[in-house]
């Protein structure tokens, strides 16, 4: 046979058996996530049994990607603006974090109808999880603002009126 017909026969045995070997993988897990940044991630309250954890700063290493140059531009662009005690907003949020949980601790009554996890960014406070009412959202942004140098605080609640919706990316949620 010729050199030509037989690079062609093995181009077309190699396209035939792509299908096969592609449907495993597309049947595969979700990719790992991690959290690549280290980023602060603390459960502030468990009161409500089977509440979907949030991805908080879990990602997958496409998302990872997609993230730094963002990170990388709102860590400077603080130390530059001089909104920032360190040379990187990022740096300030093991401190926040700790606050919070003191914060927690120092107040167990508006926690006390909530399952919750934050997650600390770049001064960006979030709030995750499932509380019995919408209407404490505010109440927890405006707890979490009175710390220092939080720069912005969001909650995402998961409320008994919500059903099976949850409002923010949870850990188990694929790629």
């Amino acid at each position: 046979m010729h050199r030509n017909a037989l690079t062609a026969l093995a181009a077309l045995a190699l396209l035939s058996a792509a299908p096969a070997v592609a449907q495993p993988l597309a049947d595969a897990a979700p990719p790992p996530r991690r959290n690549v940044f280290g980023d602060p991630f603390v459960q502030l309250s468990s009161a409500w049994p089977g509440c979907p954890q949030p991805a908080g700063p879990f990602m997958t290493a496409r998302e990872q990607r997609e993230a730094s140059h963002r990170r990388a531009e709102k860590g400077t662009t603080c130390w530059l603006a001089g909104q920032c005690r360190q040379h990187s907003d990022f740096l300030e949020d093991p401190g926040i974090a700790a606050a919070l949980r003191e914060a927690a601790a120092a107040r167990p009554a508006l926690l006390a109808h909530t399952t919750l996890w934050a997650t600390v960014q770049g001064r960006v406070v979030y709030l995750e999880g499932c509380a019995a009412d919408a209407a404490l959202a505010p109440a927890l942004e405006a707890w979490a603002m009175a710390l220092p140098q939080v720069q912005r605080a969001l909650a995402l609640l998961r409320t008994p009126a919500d059903g099976a919706r949850t409002p923010y990316k949870r850990l188990d949620d694929p790629d």
